[in-house]
């Protein structure tokens, strides 16, 4: 995995700030993710993941604050320009009625179409590759109605990936995943961070934010408590004072990644140890 360095920044948010009726969700939040590395986003619910993820992509407008892409103020690119560079994987696969997973998949193609251009032979091949990599060819003809929540979930990553973003947003990307199907996305989320892509996940699971991600950065009500690797933010104390529960951290000896094994809440924890 790599460090932070001083590579060239496809992500960037400064002092970026987001409020609902005076109620601030984003609180200005500054985040980095350098071209080449995959970044967790962890926190307790209501940190500010999704909403923070949500508006990296430009599906949310920032009232205070910047966010660049690839330096590219996000404010004057077109939805368009955004496409073209960044793929956001929501949390919960919206339920498309009457689509088959192969036109899905072919959805991420739109970008890169003219006006009035349809699919050719090329985008195909890159949709079925996507299916592919995602383990959904088989699923191909099949309307999306008929899909589990987790294979729809795998369609919805095929999709992003035959967009060919330079950029992946993954918002709790293994949420509606068995345990298999969790690490081979991840796995494959590391594969092409690796060859190149940028990614910033919202991850629920510590172990497999640790275990993944180059870097985390730790959200609660709306603002950045830590950030750096993961043996940096995933510390005893810093885990009691985000989530309220007690922790042993290690080194897993099996993977070589920093582990969190949770002990209990934290005033139950201390009430039992005394």
């Amino acid at each position: 995995m790599s460090a932070n360095g001083d590579r060239p920044a496809a992500v960037e948010a400064e002092a970026v700030s987001f409020s609902v009726e005076a109620n601030a969700l984003l609180d200005r939040v500054d985040v980095r993710a350098g071209r080449g590395q995959f970044v967790g986003l962890i926190g307790p619910n209501g940190a500010g993941k999704s909403t923070l993820l949500r508006t990296l992509a430009g599906v949310l407008r920032h009232q205070q604050g910047t966010v660049r892409l690839e330096a590219s103020d996000l404010r004057s690119m077109t939805a368009r320009d955004v496409a073209r560079i960044v793929a956001l994987i929501p949390q919960i696969a919206p339920y498309t009625q009457g689509f088959t997973a192969l036109e899905l998949v072919l959805m991420g193609r739109y970008p890169h179409l003219g006006r009035f251009e349809v699919e050719g032979e090329a985008d195909d091949r890159i949709a079925r590759s996507a299916m592919r990599l995602t383990e959904t060819e088989e699923l191909a003809a099949r309307t999306l109605d008929t899909l589990s929540g987790g294979e729809r979930q795998r369609v919805f990553v095929a999709r992003a990936l035959a967009q060919r973003p330079r950029i992946l947003l993954l918002d709790e990307p293994t949420s509606n995943l068995d345990v298999l199907h969790q690490l081979t996305v991840l796995g494959l989320v590391r594969t092409l961070v690796d060859g190149g892509l940028t990614a910033i996940a919202a991850i629920h699971d510590l172990n497999l934010a640790a275990r993944y991600c180059d870097r985390l950065v730790l959200l609660s009500n709306g603002r950045v408590l830590t950030e750096g690797r993961p043996d940096e933010v995933l510390e005893p104390e810093t885990i009691e004072s985000a989530f309220g529960v007690r922790s042993a951290v290690y080194r897993d000896p099996a993977t070589g990644a920093i582990a969190v094994s949770l002990i209990g809440p934290a005033e139950t924890a201390a009430r039992t140890a005394g």
